[in-house]
């Protein structure tokens, strides 16, 4: 395999751009006077055109609405400020539930084997028993209706119901402890907690039932707990205050038709939450419009998404990727839901259910590939994967290795796009491309329709040099603010302060000579030997290739009036980091970075702490080291790893 950079690893074929949703949507276009000879054009004319792209993108999304209204945006150069569709009357369930045949619109198989597969018909039919059930309950618009649930049918079913009668939906995943669900849901007050009486992760079964006591305990706001169990077949009795099962909750309830909510576009639908690592959870608040329009732009532009793909994300109910697969349904795609260990009983777990369901479009995160890539997993040669034209990778930038590791073992032909956003936005800034090359290292292309650049510390816009993410204008998935922040002073710190009236996103970041994008990390965690600003990704890059290291963690030490990076490595069972090794890492930093990205020290450790996302944490590392108290060790889901960093000796000199 050539890994020239010069060479891109995929390019689309001249059909592959003709059946395209971009050429699709150029070519809608026309009748309206707008004329572009490719995507390039039509990023463009998007950009500054932004009014006419996203009331062209609802007509073309087919969005169904009581009314759009005749203005656009209001406003649109405010940041924040900005009020999209300001008249428009619509509600988000109504626009996901949009089959009424006998296919699939979701199949479902668990770690220990359960499986369950729900037509468009079914899926109508369960929405409208729960929305009635929730109904009877004074359930109304604005009010929260929470889940503490697998990745599971009956999760979305829920969240339909809850959405379609105007209520907020918020969750978390059950891996999620007593605490720091107290700490996310306990802010917004839910009226409805549905929550699963169990799940399975690694070969375990999970009870869920006494944290879901306990969880009762703290939420004095909950009118009703709905139990679910794991698999419809287990009898269920509910003890538990407030409780009732799920099939009794429905029971005196048959299918009508749904009475759709219709709401303000700007009204609330989700409320997501920061990771909590330096305090509390933030409520971010999301509207019911921004989010559909802006998934419907993500899966119809630069997902590719069509009428009838089967596209499985992995992910939890305490991930927006979770929220960003489920509008898919929006384009009637069968989603593919799995619950589990991506690695029980094998690595080869979810290929073979890409396998097993066809699936044409399969996410994951990078930390994923680069498991696979280090176990060896050869997959082009185990698993059939003709039906797999797109992988997205998000939740860490993926490294130059894992882009080999792909088309070398897995599949030489697939579109792999690396994608990068957040909860913030519930949405990306930088994503894949169905008619543009695949550049080894790069994100493909920057969103459609946003002004996304990268700006140095003086605020110039730089391309081909490292700086922050930012984006100058608004758009419509922009949060409606934080869940009770009054003068929306957490809001503007949180992303206006760096650069007044400019979304700072907090990734450090570079825009390639191919338009393209490369994430270095977060800016928070950004590491200043000497005052030379260098992004963790690029340490990670170089050490993750390693076979012996599972897993590494970088951070910067306050030193002498300056500071020096700290590497943290844990390393594969059997493996020593002797000194022979650490100089061999050392010089292989230096090799392929440069002098500056050298750590003064490499150090093992048993293990690295994470998010409860999955994601590793600079920031909590780099308090213990200096014995700073960590402010929400709730927010992660290992916090005694914390104490492998406690009192090293190795730091004090």
């Amino acid at each position: 395999m050539d890994k020239s950079e010069n060479i891109p690893l995929w390019s689309p074929s001249e059909e592959d751009i003709k059946k395209s949703n971009i050429n699709k949507f150029i070519s809608y276009l026309i009748p309206k006077g707008v004329i572009l000879e490719n995507y390039e054009g039509l990023f463009c004319w998007a950009e500054k055109n932004p009014e006419e792209f996203y009331e062209s993108l609802w007509d073309f999304s087919q969005i169904i609405s009581k009314t759009r209204g005749k203005k656009i945006v209001e406003d649109r150069h405010l940041m924040p400020g900005a009020k999209w569709f300001p008249d428009a009357q619509l509600n988000f369930a109504e626009n996901l539930m949009i089959g009424e045949d006998d296919t699939d619109a979701i199949i479902f198989e668990g770690e220990d084997q359960t499986t369950k597969k729900i037509s468009w018909i079914m899926l109508r039919h369960q929405v409208s028993i729960f929305a009635q059930a929730l109904k009877a309950d004074g359930i109304k618009e604005g009010d929260r209706v929470v889940a503490y649930m697998p990745n599971m049918p009956e999760t979305i079913i829920a969240m339909l119901a809850a959405t379609s009668l105007g209520a907020i939906w918020s969750s978390c995943s059950p891996d999620f402890g007593v605490q720091g669900v107290k700490d996310r849901f306990g802010q917004i007050e839910p009226s409805v907690l549905v929550a699963c009486s169990n799940y399975f992760y690694n070969g375990r079964r999970f009870d869920c039932l006494s944290k879901i006591e306990k969880i009762i305990s703290e939420l004095e706001s909950l009118k009703r707990v709905v139990i679910v169990p794991y698999n419809s077949k287990e009898e269920q009795t509910v003890t538990l205050k407030k409780s009732i099962s799920w099939n009794n909750y429905v029971k005196n309830f048959s299918q009508a038709n749904i009475t759709f909510k219709h709401m303000k576009f700007n009204d609330p639908l989700y409320i997501m939450y920061s990771s909590g690592t330096t305090g509390i959870p933030k409520c971010i608040i999301h509207s019911i419009g921004g989010t559909l329009l802006q998934h419907n732009k993500e899966h119809i532009f630069h997902t590719d998404l069509k009428e009838g793909d089967k596209i499985f994300y992995f992910t939890t109910c305490g991930w927006m990727m979770w929220n960003w697969v489920v509008s898919a349904l929006s384009r009637k795609a069968t989603l593919i839901l799995y619950d589990g260990s991506p690695f029980y009983p094998n690595f080869e777990r979810l290929w073979g259910l890409i396998e097993k369901y066809n699936v044409n479009i399969f996410g994951t995160s990078a930390k994923f590939i680069d498991a696979c890539s280090k176990e060896e997993i050869i997959l082009n040669k185990t698993f059939k994967l003709d039906s797999l034209r797109t992988i997205l990778s998000t939740g860490s930038p993926l490294s130059p290795d894992s882009f080999d590791y792909i088309y070398e073992k897995v599949k030489n032909n697939v579109r792999l796009s690396s994608i990068s956003g957040g909860t913030d936005i519930i949405a990306c800034f930088a994503s894949g491309l169905s008619v543009k090359p695949v550049w080894r290292g790069e994100i493909q292309s920057k969103a459609i329709g946003m002004k996304v650049r990268v700006y140095n510390e003086d605020a110039q816009e730089i391309v081909g040099e490292k700086g922050e993410l930012v984006c100058i204008e608004s758009f419509p998935s922009m949060p409606i603010g934080f869940w009770d922040d009054k003068n929306n002073e957490k809001y503007l710190e949180a992303y206006f302060k760096k650069f007044p009236g400019i979304w700072t996103h907090g990734d450090y970041s570079e825009i390639t000579k191919n338009n393209g994008m490369v994430i270095y990390g977060r800016s928070d965690a950004i590491l200043n030997p000497g005052g030379v600003r260098i992004g963790t990704a690029e340490i990670y890059r170089q050490v993750e290739s390693y076979k012996e290291i599972s897993e590494a963690i970088c951070v910067s030490q306050e030193w002498n009036d300056d500071i020096r990076i700290i590497l943290f490595v844990k390393m594969v069972p059997g493996e020593k980091l002797d000194d022979q090794f650490i100089e061999d890492i050392k010089n292989k930093i230096k090799i392929n970075t440069s002098p500056r990205h050298v750590p003064a020290k490499v150090i093992s450790v048993e293990d690295i702490p994470r998010t409860i996302s999955g994601k590793i944490t600079e920031l909590a590392v780099r308090e213990v080291i200096h014995n700073r108290p960590v402010k929400n060790k709730e927010a992660l889901s290992n916090p005694q790893a914390l104490n492998y960093f406690k009192n090293l000796k190795q730091l004090e000199r």
